[in-house]
């Protein structure tokens, strides 16, 4: 077994009826069953199986194959789901088989090979045991099933000295996902923030000295943690080794329940972490971020 360095991501691996062997977080997942008695929705989307009721609840179920484009060949009553939890929703994903669990270290994951556009749904791959494993990109799974609409800002959410306060101020945005950007930059848009983004750490650490060197410091990052690479953990711990850039206030903004990583993200030095996505919730972390820089 080799010895992983540095932070260490657990994956589950798993196939679809192709073969194609594929990687999900494991914080991601909740359990795997096997696949029960579906009930079917007339007006269901395409990618979606049907219903299973799972402890009571209804648990909607994803056809991941036909998800991500390729042809389905399970049978209903074949395979296996693996039950996620992601970004403030449940439901379970229809594979062929699950494989085991494998650790890496985050810096041995790579971000998608260059011309994989936007449709791939892989945030990045890595090497185990000598065979490419592609990590799902569950988030957008998500997404392309049911668009998630930003939430309008509410006149009331925020007093009018609150707005002011956040009016102009200079903000980073840090995210491998397209969709997390995309939700992100519009809700800092309206909260008329002057915002920056940019898709890896490594262009985070260049961008917040670039403009530290010009005098125009950013006062808040929000970075996402899940990033090839170098992740938000490994972002902070690197900031806050410097002396000029290394005080700025960071939001770490993660698709995980935010309750699991709050402890570790007080150890490398966060300020504070948010479970996305919530309009609401995100206003008023960077009203609280803010606030504490007066």
């Amino acid at each position: 077994m080799s010895v992983v360095h540095g932070d260490a991501l657990s994956l589950l691996l798993f196939r679809l009826h192709s073969g194609r062997l594929l990687g999900i977080n494991l914080l991601k997942v909740q359990e795997i069953i096997p696949c029960p008695t579906l009930t079917k929705l007339p007006s269901r989307h395409p990618h979606v199986r049907g219903v299973a009721t799972l402890r009571g609840s209804a648990l909607t179920v994803i056809d991941l194959a036909k998800a991500i484009g390729e042809q389905s060949a399970i049978a209903n009553n074949e395979g296996c789901l693996i039950i996620t939890e992601v970004s403030r929703s449940r439901q379970g994903l229809h594979v062929q088989s699950v494989e085991r669990i494998v650790q890496c270290a985050t810096c041995d994951v790579r971000p998608p090979p260059a011309g994989t556009g936007s449709k791939a749904f892989i945030t990045g791959v890595t090497q185990i045991d000598g065979k490419i494993v592609q990590i799902l990109d569950i988030e957008k799974v998500l997404y392309e099933l049911a668009p998630t609409i930003v939430e309008e800002l509410d006149e009331q959410l925020l007093s009018e000295d609150e707005r002011a306060l956040l009016k102009g101020r200079r903000v980073l945005v840090v995210d491998d996902s397209h969709v997390a950007l995309h939700q992100t930059m519009l809700t800092l848009r309206k909260l008329e923030l002057d915002c920056q983004m940019v898709r890896s750490a490594v262009e985070a650490l260049e961008l917040l000295q670039a403009q530290y060197d010009a005098g125009q410091p950013i006062e808040v990052l929000v970075s996402d943690i899940e990033m090839p690479e170098m992740d938000g953990y490994e972002l902070v711990r690197t900031l806050r080794k410097k002396p000029d850039i290394g005080q700025i206030y960071v939001l770490l903004h993660t698709s995980l329940d935010s309750t699991m990583n709050t402890e570790k993200a007080k150890a490398v030095g966060a300020n504070d972490v948010l479970t996305k996505f919530s309009t609401v919730d995100l206003s008023k972390s960077l009203v609280r971020a803010f606030e504490s820089l007066q």
